[in-house]
This record gives C-alpha cells, sequence and structure tokens, in this order.
C-alpha cells in the first residue's frame, strides 16, 4: 500500500489542527471546557481527511477510480459532518484568530453571501450542482490531471458539504425549530449521489478513459471492476448516512417531545396547586 507525504497537505492539516487546538487552550483558560465528544469528533474528521489525502485513496486516486470515489467519500461525506460537529459553539468563536475574525465582520456582503448559503435549500443545490458538475467527464478528467484543479475540486466538494451539514448539526446552536425536516434535507442530498453510485454500477462501458486505462487497471482490477467498485462504495456511504441521519433525528425528535410534555405537565401541576381550593 503506497504513501503520499505531501508537503502543502501536511501543512494545511497542522494549521488547522494547531488552530482548534489553540481554541480549546483559549476556553480552558476562560474557565469553559470543550466536551470530550466534540473534540473526538474534531479530531476523527481531519484524520479521515488526512487518511483521503495522504493515504491509499490519494496515491491511487490518477490510476483507480474507486481510490479517486473513495478520496472523494473520505474528505466531503465523512469527514464534512465530524468537522462540523467538532466545531460547535463555542469553540467555532475562537477558531480564528481575531484579526480574522474583524476583518470579515467587516465584509458584508461575503456574510450575507454565507448566510444565504447556508441556507438548507440553497445548500443542497450547491452540494448538488457541484457534485454532478464535477462528474462530467471533462471536469473529472481535467482534476485528475491538474496539480491546481484537483485541491479546488477537494475544496468545493468539502465546501458544500460543510454547508449541508450546518444547518443539520447547528454548530453555532441555535436550533432551528423541529427536527423530522431534516429528515427531507438529507434525503435531497444523498439522493442525487445515490444516482450517479447507480450509474457506475450498470454502465457496461468504461467512464473516464481520458485519465484512466480501459483495460487492465493497477493491483488486478478490470475497468468494469474498478468503475463498479466507485460505484458500489458511493450507495454504501449514502445508504449508511441516511439510516444513521434517520435514527438520529427520530431520536431527537422524541427528545424534544418528551421534554415538551414533561415541561407541559410541570406548568399543569404548577398551576393545578397554585390554584385556591374551594371550601
Amino acid at each position: 500500500m503506497e504513501w503520499s507525504f505531501e508537503p502543502g497537505v501536511i501543512a494545511w492539516l497542522l494549521a488547522v489542527e494547531a488552530l482548534y487546538v489553540r481554541a480549546v487552550r483559549i476556553l480552558r483558560g476562560r474557565g469553559a471546557e470543550v466536551p470530550r465528544r466534540q473534540v473526538a469528533c474534531w479530531h476523527a474528521g481531519l484524520a479521515l481527511q488526512a487518511l483521503a489525502l495522504l493515504g491509499p485513496t490519494g496515491a491511487y486516486d490518477d490510476e483507480l477510480l474507486s481510490a479517486h470515489m473513495a478520496e472523494h467519500l473520505l474528505l466531503a461525506d465523512l469527514a464534512a459532518p465530524l468537522l462540523v460537529a467538532g466545531l460547535r459553539t463555542p469553540v467555532l468563536q475562537f477558531f480564528l484568530p481575531r484579526p480574522v475574525l474583524v476583518a470579515f465582520a467587516r465584509r458584508t456582503r461575503l456574510r450575507a453571501v454565507l448566510g444565504r448559503a447556508r441556507r438548507p435549500v440553497v445548500a443542497i443545490v450547491l452540494y448538488v450542482a457541484v457534485l454532478y458538475g464535477w462528474h462530467i467527464a471533462p471536469l473529472f478528467e481535467a482534476a485528475t490531471r491538474s496539480a491546481f484543479v484537483h485541491p479546488l475540486q477537494h475544496a468545493s466538494f468539502v465546501g458544500t458539504g460543510v454547508l449541508v451539514w450546518w444547518a443539520l448539526l447547528e454548530p453555532q446552536r441555535r436550533r432551528l425549530s423541529g427536527e423530522l425536516w431534516k429528515i427531507l434535507h438529507i434525503l435531497g442530498a444523498r439522493l442525487p449521489g445515490m444516482a450517479i453510485g447507480m450509474a457506475f454500477v450498470v454502465a457496461r462501458t468504461p467512464l473516464y478513459t481520458g485519465v484512466y486505462d480501459a483495460r487492465e487497471r493497477p493491483l488486478g482490477f478490470s475497468a468494469l471492476a474498478d468503475q463498479q467498485s466507485a460505484g458500489a462504495m458511493m450507495l454504501s456511504v449514502d445508504i449508511l448516512i441516511m439510516v444513521g441521519a434517520l435514527a438520529f433525528f427520530f431520536w431527537r425528535a422524541a427528545q424534544d417531545d418528551m421534554r415538551r410534555t414533561a415541561a407541559e405537565e410541570a406548568e399543569r401541576e404548577l398551576r393545578a396547586s397554585a390554584a385556591p381550593t374551594g371550601r
């Protein structure tokens, strides 16, 4: 198994990890302890990004479509929600240095654009547009060939993935009303990806032959087996995410309903005890 050690990628991973550790230390210095589960989510997400970019998937992404697809799934579909969960407030407020935050606060137009992009429907539209756009053969092959276009592809996948998960995981802890609408949100984001995965599985001719050999490929893969493996991975990850999200948000909805019912019962008991008794 080959591993790649790209200085730019390593520098990026170390930089964002340093920013996170710095934020956690600042909060501890102010007496605010960040939950261990939140910190674990961040480190798990960053580890998945390191695995995607430096591990075997990154080493073989220009030779195997399945490796390229695994790289994208690790970066955008599995790492992104963990990173968003790890950045929850109050870490989010201290993640970037103060001069950067001040400069961002003054960019009112940029803040407005990002605010609109985080809206659930807009986030899904952007995510699907980026997903389908990069899977058009000329763009996909350009990303595989170019050392400049490929990081841009990764950044767009991660960026739109974060937007989709932002409303679901609420890193600012400003909970949107209800939980069950989030099930439709996740279905709207995952089903289009499943369609691409199914297309890879059922296609009878190799795709992206401009960069991938139409005959034998590394590690003993045939062209169709490589392509079908890529599609199967997409389908499996989408199904896993949807099932997990359905279970989690149904559980959250049930918890909210139980708390609401308990609060209503407590209020009724309080009113009953405060009401004057007749003689």
